[in-house]
């Protein structure tokens, strides 16, 4: 279980306190809290670690033992830099490198935390509002790319009763059916469980013609915006969020993610 220090329940708030996810090896997080959901961001690695719905139900599941693959230490959220001048944005496992981050805005509706890599060449920056967090790459070292990921389990675990759904159309798909592509403007996917009524998604705030591939792997979904195969396309600044909706139907998740790029 994750162990935050000093959180309160508020509202419509973004709080931000420190603490460690246990449950990511006992590492020093950030501890954000907004109006549904609870994120662990890992202070060395610069990754989600976490990310905990109402009922404190872990949509990541990351752990860092050594081995572990997809049960655990693949996961989490944006896992950008992976053997592209280093591996940065990734909640720390094996294979991370360390990157250093501080506080740049600290308000009751936004939370800001900046990363940097190790050998200062990648920069990610990260937004917390009420509703949703963005991740933002703002410096693309020369001549590399990345892609951003959720590589997490709907629900608090990969089983047959989950779904999801993508701007691709308006139908509901299982959990192993995968998509290979680019996503329709406004990039987007989602995921769900039909144990609970809520979904986590994914947006891309910008359209572009890369692709936007989804495939399952045993215990974790593996979505990548700008990935094909281990293939990474985007390098330039761009926009992510990630977020919880309060429902699973389709028409729902699709005007929620939509008023987010107004």
């Amino acid at each position: 279980m994750s162990v935050a220090c000093n959180i309160l329940s508020e509202p419509d708030q973004v709080i931000l306190s420190h603490g460690i996810d246990a449950s990511a090896g006992g590492v020093s997080a950030y501890v954000i809290k907004i109006s549904n959901a609870t994120f662990y961001l890992e202070k060395e690695g610069g990754g989600l670690s976490s990310m905990l719905d109402s009922e404190g139900v872990d949509w990541i599941g990351f752990n860092d033992t050594k081995g572990s693959g997809w049960k655990g230490e693949y996961r989490g959220f944006p896992n950008a830099i992976h053997k592209q001048d280093g591996n940065y944005f990734h909640a720390m496992n094996s294979g991370t490198d360390n990157s250093s981050a501080y506080v740049s805005i600290e308000t009751g509706q936004h939370v800001q935390i900046m990363f940097t890599s190790g050998n200062g060449k990648w920069q990610g920056q990260w937004d917390f509002y009420p509703d949703r967090c963005d991740f933002t790459m703002t410096k693309i070292s020369q001549d590399y790319h990345y892609w951003v990921q959720y590589e997490g389990v709907p629900g608090g675990e990969m089983d047959d009763g989950d779904f999801w759904y993508a701007s691709v159309d308006d139908k509901a798909h299982p959990i192993k059916e995968s998509f290979i592509g680019d996503l329709p403007a406004p990039e987007w996917f989602a995921f769900g469980d039909n144990k609970t009524s809520r979904m986590i998604y994914l947006l891309h705030h910008q359209d572009d013609n890369y692709p936007d591939n989804y495939v399952s792997r045993p215990y974790m979904t593996v979505l990548g915006f700008g990935r094909s195969d281990k293939n990474k396309y985007l390098n330039t600044t761009e926009t992510f969020s990630i977020g919880f909706v309060e429902s699973s139907d389709y028409q729902e998740v699709e005007q929620a993610i939509k008023k987010i790029i107004e």
